[in-house]
Protein backbone atom coordinates (compact mmCIF):
# COMPACT_ATOMS: atom_id res chain seq x y z
CA UNK A 1 0.00 0.00 0.00
CA UNK A 2 1.21 3.15 -0.93
CA UNK A 3 2.19 5.76 2.25
CA UNK A 4 0.10 8.14 3.71
CA UNK A 5 0.02 11.75 1.92
CA UNK A 6 2.14 14.15 3.88
CA UNK A 7 -0.08 17.51 3.47
CA UNK A 8 2.98 19.82 4.50
CA UNK A 9 2.91 22.93 2.01
CA UNK A 10 6.32 24.20 0.84
CA UNK A 11 6.09 27.82 0.97
CA UNK A 12 8.79 30.34 -0.25
CA UNK A 13 8.89 34.50 1.02
CA UNK A 14 11.22 36.41 -0.78
CA UNK A 15 10.93 39.07 1.14
CA UNK A 16 14.48 42.00 2.08
CA UNK A 17 13.83 42.81 5.30
CA UNK A 18 15.80 40.33 7.54
CA UNK A 19 13.55 40.98 10.22
CA UNK A 20 9.83 41.14 8.96
CA UNK A 21 11.11 37.42 7.16
CA UNK A 22 11.87 35.87 10.37
CA UNK A 23 8.91 37.04 11.89
CA UNK A 24 6.91 35.44 8.91
CA UNK A 25 9.00 31.84 8.61
CA UNK A 26 8.35 31.84 12.64
CA UNK A 27 4.77 31.74 12.20
CA UNK A 28 4.48 29.91 8.67
CA UNK A 29 7.08 27.33 10.69
CA UNK A 30 4.53 26.97 13.66
CA UNK A 31 1.58 26.56 11.20
CA UNK A 32 3.44 23.24 9.77
CA UNK A 33 4.46 24.39 6.68
CA UNK A 34 8.20 24.39 5.24
CA UNK A 35 9.72 27.39 4.64
CA UNK A 36 12.21 28.62 2.71
CA UNK A 37 13.46 32.14 3.02
CA UNK A 38 15.28 34.54 0.33
CA UNK A 39 16.26 38.31 0.75
CA UNK A 40 16.27 38.67 -3.09
CA UNK A 41 15.65 37.22 -6.38
CA UNK A 42 19.17 35.97 -6.57
CA UNK A 43 18.99 32.24 -6.95
CA UNK A 44 15.40 31.74 -6.49
CA UNK A 45 14.58 30.21 -10.16
CA UNK A 46 17.21 27.83 -8.73
CA UNK A 47 15.01 27.02 -5.83
CA UNK A 48 12.24 26.54 -8.09
CA UNK A 49 13.93 23.90 -10.18
CA UNK A 50 15.15 21.89 -7.39
CA UNK A 51 12.24 22.49 -4.62
CA UNK A 52 8.37 21.95 -4.92
CA UNK A 53 7.17 25.18 -3.99
CA UNK A 54 3.56 25.46 -3.36
CA UNK A 55 3.19 29.11 -2.84
CA UNK A 56 5.36 32.30 -3.17
CA UNK A 57 4.98 35.39 -0.86
CA UNK A 58 7.38 38.23 -2.76
CA UNK A 59 7.90 41.51 -1.37
CA UNK A 60 7.74 44.01 -4.36
CA UNK A 61 10.75 46.38 -3.04
CA UNK A 62 13.62 44.13 -3.49
CA UNK A 63 16.84 44.80 -4.32
CA UNK A 64 17.79 44.01 -7.72
CA UNK A 65 15.05 43.41 -10.00
CA UNK A 66 10.83 45.13 -8.67
CA UNK A 67 9.05 41.74 -7.35
CA UNK A 68 6.12 41.75 -9.77
CA UNK A 69 8.72 42.49 -12.60
CA UNK A 70 9.98 38.94 -11.57
CA UNK A 71 7.17 37.31 -11.06
CA UNK A 72 5.96 38.30 -14.88
CA UNK A 73 9.03 37.24 -15.81
CA UNK A 74 8.31 33.81 -14.50
CA UNK A 75 4.75 33.63 -15.56
CA UNK A 76 6.45 34.38 -19.21
CA UNK A 77 8.46 31.14 -18.24
CA UNK A 78 5.56 29.47 -17.74
CA UNK A 79 5.61 28.96 -13.83
CA UNK A 80 2.57 28.75 -12.48
CA UNK A 81 3.03 28.32 -8.68
CA UNK A 82 0.78 30.49 -6.69
CA UNK A 83 1.94 33.95 -5.84
CA UNK A 84 0.76 36.25 -2.87
CA UNK A 85 2.14 39.62 -2.77
CA UNK A 86 3.15 41.17 0.12
CA UNK A 87 3.93 44.91 -0.13
CA UNK A 88 3.92 48.42 0.62
CA UNK A 89 3.03 49.60 -2.40
CA UNK A 90 -0.55 50.41 -1.80
CA UNK A 91 -1.97 52.86 -3.80
CA UNK A 92 -5.00 50.77 -6.43
CA UNK A 93 -2.45 51.45 -9.49
CA UNK A 94 0.02 49.51 -7.90
CA UNK A 95 -2.21 46.52 -6.37
CA UNK A 96 -3.90 46.06 -9.78
CA UNK A 97 -0.32 46.03 -11.15
CA UNK A 98 0.56 43.45 -9.23
CA UNK A 99 -2.50 40.91 -10.00
CA UNK A 100 -2.07 42.23 -13.83
CA UNK A 101 1.99 40.98 -13.38
CA UNK A 102 0.78 37.22 -12.43
CA UNK A 103 -0.10 37.48 -8.38
CA UNK A 104 -3.11 35.68 -7.21
CA UNK A 105 -3.10 37.68 -3.77
CA UNK A 106 -2.02 41.06 -2.61
CA UNK A 107 -1.17 41.91 1.08
CA UNK A 108 -0.95 45.35 2.17
CA UNK A 109 2.16 46.62 4.66
CA UNK A 110 2.19 46.79 7.43
CA UNK A 111 -0.22 43.67 7.83
CA UNK A 112 -1.69 41.50 10.88
CA UNK A 113 0.08 38.23 10.81
CA UNK A 114 -3.11 35.82 11.17
CA UNK A 115 -4.25 37.29 8.42
CA UNK A 116 -1.44 36.42 6.22
CA UNK A 117 -1.85 32.68 8.15
CA UNK A 118 -5.60 33.11 6.98
CA UNK A 119 -4.45 34.31 3.52
CA UNK A 120 -2.34 31.38 2.94
CA UNK A 121 -4.59 28.91 3.92
CA UNK A 122 -7.32 29.89 1.53
CA UNK A 123 -5.08 30.40 -1.33
CA UNK A 124 -3.48 26.70 -0.93
CA UNK A 125 -6.95 25.43 0.01
CA UNK A 126 -7.82 26.79 -3.52
CA UNK A 127 -4.69 25.41 -5.59
CA UNK A 128 -4.80 21.88 -3.92
CA UNK A 129 -8.20 21.33 -4.85
CA UNK A 130 -7.60 22.20 -8.70
CA UNK A 131 -4.42 20.14 -9.13
CA UNK A 132 -5.29 17.02 -6.88
CA UNK A 133 -4.90 14.18 -9.36
CA UNK A 134 -2.87 11.00 -9.83
CA UNK A 135 -1.37 9.42 -12.93
CA UNK A 136 -1.06 6.14 -13.83
CA UNK A 137 1.06 3.43 -15.82
CA UNK A 138 2.29 0.03 -15.27
CA UNK A 139 3.47 0.42 -11.25
CA UNK A 140 4.24 4.02 -11.61
CA UNK A 141 1.82 6.24 -9.60
CA UNK A 142 2.20 10.47 -9.70
CA UNK A 143 0.91 12.12 -7.02
CA UNK A 144 0.54 15.80 -8.60
CA UNK A 145 -0.80 16.90 -5.32
CA UNK A 146 2.15 15.93 -3.27
CA UNK A 147 4.62 15.81 -6.57
CA UNK A 148 5.43 12.00 -5.52
CA UNK A 149 6.15 9.26 -7.13
CA UNK A 150 5.73 5.89 -6.27
CA UNK A 151 6.65 2.78 -8.18
CA UNK A 152 5.02 -1.27 -7.34
CA UNK A 153 4.58 1.02 -3.73
CA UNK A 154 7.92 2.91 -3.19
CA UNK A 155 8.29 6.18 -3.11
CA UNK A 156 10.88 7.30 -5.52
CA UNK A 157 12.69 10.26 -4.92
CA UNK A 158 13.08 12.59 -7.82
CA UNK A 159 13.92 16.35 -8.66
CA UNK A 160 11.07 18.87 -10.16
CA UNK A 161 12.37 18.24 -13.47
CA UNK A 162 12.56 14.38 -13.31
CA UNK A 163 8.89 14.56 -11.61
CA UNK A 164 7.67 16.77 -15.25
CA UNK A 165 9.63 14.79 -17.36
CA UNK A 166 8.29 11.46 -16.21
CA UNK A 167 4.66 13.13 -16.45
CA UNK A 168 5.15 14.22 -19.71
CA UNK A 169 6.38 10.61 -20.78
CA UNK A 170 3.65 8.59 -19.22
CA UNK A 171 1.09 11.51 -20.73
CA UNK A 172 2.48 10.62 -24.09
CA UNK A 173 2.21 6.34 -23.94
CA UNK A 174 3.79 4.68 -26.43
CA UNK A 175 4.50 8.19 -28.33
CA UNK A 176 8.22 9.20 -29.33
CA UNK A 177 9.31 12.13 -28.32
CA UNK A 178 11.91 13.89 -29.95
CA UNK A 179 14.56 15.90 -28.25
CA UNK A 180 13.46 18.86 -29.14
CA UNK A 181 9.98 18.36 -28.82
CA UNK A 182 11.48 17.57 -24.82
CA UNK A 183 13.18 21.12 -24.90
CA UNK A 184 10.46 22.53 -25.57
CA UNK A 185 8.23 21.31 -23.32
CA UNK A 186 10.09 20.79 -19.70
CA UNK A 187 13.09 23.26 -20.65
CA UNK A 188 10.84 25.95 -22.14
CA UNK A 189 13.36 26.65 -25.23
CA UNK A 190 15.98 27.33 -23.14
CA UNK A 191 19.11 28.10 -25.53
CA UNK A 192 21.59 27.15 -23.38
CA UNK A 193 19.78 23.52 -23.08
CA UNK A 194 21.76 21.23 -25.85
CA UNK A 195 20.62 17.57 -26.48
CA UNK A 196 23.46 16.25 -24.83
CA UNK A 197 21.51 17.61 -21.64
CA UNK A 198 18.55 15.65 -22.30
CA UNK A 199 20.22 12.65 -22.84
CA UNK A 200 22.03 12.75 -19.49
CA UNK A 201 18.53 13.63 -17.59
CA UNK A 202 17.40 11.23 -19.01
CA UNK A 203 19.96 8.70 -18.15
CA UNK A 204 19.72 9.84 -14.59
CA UNK A 205 15.73 9.34 -14.48
CA UNK A 206 15.72 5.73 -16.14
CA UNK A 207 18.27 4.78 -13.04
CA UNK A 208 16.06 5.97 -10.26
CA UNK A 209 12.55 4.20 -11.73
CA UNK A 210 14.48 1.37 -12.92
CA UNK A 211 18.02 0.76 -11.27
CA UNK A 212 18.35 -3.09 -11.77
CA UNK A 213 17.20 -2.14 -16.05
CA UNK A 214 14.72 -4.93 -15.99
CA UNK A 215 11.46 -3.03 -16.59
CA UNK A 216 12.54 -0.69 -19.84
CA UNK A 217 9.99 1.99 -19.22
CA UNK A 218 11.74 4.55 -21.19
CA UNK A 219 13.54 3.27 -24.00
CA UNK A 220 15.67 4.92 -27.20
CA UNK A 221 13.77 5.57 -30.59
CA UNK A 222 16.37 6.02 -33.23
CA UNK A 223 16.81 8.92 -34.99
CA UNK A 224 13.99 10.35 -33.19
CA UNK A 225 14.29 10.48 -29.32
CA UNK A 226 12.75 8.61 -26.22
CA UNK A 227 9.25 7.30 -25.56
CA UNK A 228 7.96 5.13 -22.42
CA UNK A 229 5.70 2.48 -23.01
Amino acid sequence: MVKAIDPTATILSIEDNEDLLELETFHLLKEGYKVIGATSTKGVESILEQENIDLMLVDRTLPRVEGSEFVSYLRDKGVTIPVMFVSAKDRDEEIEEGFLRGGDDYLRKPFNMKELLYRVKAILRRTNAIEHERLTARDIIMDFNTRKTYIDSQEIELTKLEFELLSLFIKNKNKALGREYLIQNIWNENEDIQKRTVNVTINRLKKKIDPHEDKEYIVPVRGIGYKFQ
